[in-house]
């Protein structure tokens, strides 16, 4: 009996995922693995939310310059043993992610968590400065 595997199309997936291997093909970086991540702003600040399942926290690091957000972190590829391979779905080895933001954020107040796997940075932005003037 013969197995035809299907899978769901997703052409947005498709796209995100060829623009990731386009990057990794002028970067300095070995090719390794891409993480899924959420990227969404609210009045004051970017939040992003990374997949990163298996990895611990000094296995990341997370930089801001600028406006650029960039997340770095490795998975080792654990074989148990003399054990080999049939299949590898999960990815592994080093992966780079990084965002270039639409406007000015505060740096110094970047903050991130990381809870079961999913590690949420949280990004607040340089708001305009209001401030009402008193007429003489």
């Amino acid at each position: 009996m013969r197995f035809v595997a299907f899978s769901r199309l997703d052409p947005l997936h498709d796209l995100l995922a060829l623009h990731e291997r386009l990057n990794r093909l002028g970067s300095d970086e070995a090719p390794g693995w891409t993480p899924a991540v959420d990227v969404y702003e609210t009045a004051d600040r970017f939040v992003v939310s990374v997949e990163l399942p298996s990895l611990n926290r000094d296995d990341i690091r997370i930089d801001v310059q600028d406006q650029t957000l960039v997340i770095r972190g490795e998975r080792p590829c654990q074989t148990p043993g003399d054990a080999r391979f049939l299949r590898v779905e999960r990815g592994h080895g080093a992966f780079v992610r990084s965002f270039s933001l639409p406007q000015p954020v505060r740096a110094g107040d970047v903050s991130a968590e990381f809870r079961d796997g999913v590690l949420t940075i949280f990004v607040p932005k340089v708001l305009p400065e209001t401030r009402r003037i008193k007429i003489t």
